[in-house]
């Protein structure tokens, strides 16, 4: 429904920011990171996310595109909500969380406040083998906007569509695989460089 809200920072509270569109203030749900980008009194746009309950609709507003993305893929995971969804991402930015995931760090995930032993179990199973290979997108859509599931055929094209699930452009996928060699590297080695190359960029 909002993709995203452009408007002014009028005030900020623990994963709350509220943003004035036009007199209208949007009160977005959100992540310390996010936070840490805004400034009271500045124009800020946030990516959006409605969550509709039978009780309640709450907006969620993030800096960046991967950081929204990020949040969808959390909550699609059995028995993690958007309280801890927002935990998990306020304490670490998309890269270091896809690199959590791939590499199996469940210690990473548990520094969330609120995120136990179970829960970043769960995260790693759900999300591994789906990021691993790119079959999943944020918001139900496919790699590629196709409307069907991609399953590439090799480890270039995997680590691609693994990439793009975190909602890099084709752009930024290519200047991180530059230079890896893709052939003598396994797959989680090839997603995991091409990570590192990205949360210094």
């Amino acid at each position: 429904m909002f993709y995203y809200v452009n408007g002014t920072v009028a005030h900020m509270a623990p994963y709350l920011a509220v943003i004035d569109c036009g007199g209208v203030g949007y009160a977005c749900r959100t992540t310390n990171n996010t936070l840490a980008q805004l400034k009271k009194g500045e124009t800020a746009r946030l990516y959006t996310y409605l969550n509709v309950r039978e009780d309640a609709m709450e907006l969620y507003g993030f800096f960046t595109e991967n950081e929204r993305n990020c949040f969808q893929l959390l909550i699609g995971v059995s028995g993690v909500g958007p309280k801890a969804a927002l935990s998990i991402l306020s304490s670490s930015t998309p890269e270091t969380l896809a690199m959590s995931i791939i590499t199996g760090d469940e210690k990473a995930l548990t520094v969330a406040p609120g995120i136990g032993k179970k829960i970043a179990q769960r995260v790693i199973l759900e999300l591994k083998d789906k990021l691993a290979k790119g079959q999943i997108a944020p918001g139900g859509e496919s790699y590629g906007g196709t409307g069907v599931t991609v399953i590439p055929e090799n480890k270039s094209s995997e680590a691609a569509a693994a990439l793009a699930v975190l909602g890099y452009s084709q752009a930024e996928i290519g200047m991180a695989l530059k230079g890896i060699d893709l052939e003598a590297l396994r797959l989680e080695d090839i997603i995991k460089q091409a990570l590192k190359k990205m949360v210094k960029g």
